[in-house]
């Protein structure tokens, strides 16, 4: 397990995106939940020849991947991944969506199912600028790189770094590579991600017993 601390390969995508695509391998079979208007998975089309396919709730996102050309279908994660037979893929990408599962074991289980590694990117709010601003400010802030409102339609968990790698541990998911983002570029230092990194990318795989 490493940490990425090189700049980030493609100034075009979201940071976090960036990171991902840094992490996919060149023709690749990729699954991209939650795929949005299909940026990454374009990306990762063109840039790394993998065999890329997405789902999408919103019409607007599916339209929005149809427009570039990619295979994308509309529906929930849970049917999504329902569809597909164990191994169908490399990568099993969920990006910024974690918060907003009722039940997150239960759904990367199922990516590390249909997929050899799940990448699942968050934002970490244990980061120092979001407690300070709850202590100063006396209000919850909002991320950077995904910033729903409280009141917000799509309801959501925060967590922290540490808490997700307690998630990991209990739900026996090992842990191959992490990034840890400061703004646009990775953290420097090894030690102290739960303070100082603002947003967290963890690539996952099941847990080999032995």
């Amino acid at each position: 397990m490493t940490n990425l601390q090189s700049p980030i390969s493609n100034p075009t995508l979201r940071p976090d995106l960036q990171a991902v695509a840094d992490l996919i391998l060149p023709k690749s079979r990729v699954l991209d939940l939650g795929c949005g208007d299909g940026a990454l998975l374009a990306h990762l089309v063109r840039h790394k020849r993998v065999l890329g396919r997405g789902v999408e709730l919103s019409e607007a996102g599916v339209l929005a991947c149809v427009r570039r050309g990619l295979s994308v279908r509309q529906g929930n994660l849970q049917e999504g991944l329902a569809d597909y037979p164990d191994g169908s893929f490399d990568f099993v990408i969920l990006s910024q969506t974690i918060p907003f599962l009722n039940e997150p074991g239960t759904i990367i289980q199922e990516m590390l199912r249909v997929g050899k590694q799940a990448i699942v990117t968050f934002p970490n709010w244990g980061y120092w600028r979001y407690r300070l601003h709850l202590l100063v400010n006396g209000r919850f802030p909002q991320a950077t790189d995904y910033p729903p409102h409280w009141q917000s339609d799509r309801r959501w968990q925060a967590f922290t770094i540490t808490d997700f790698t307690e998630f990991c541990q209990t739900f026996k998911i090992a842990v191959r590579q992490r990034v840890y983002l400061v703004g646009e570029r990775p953290l420097k230092q090894s030690w102290g991600e739960n303070w100082w990194a603002q947003t967290a990318v963890f690539a996952l795989e099941k847990q080999t017993n032995k």
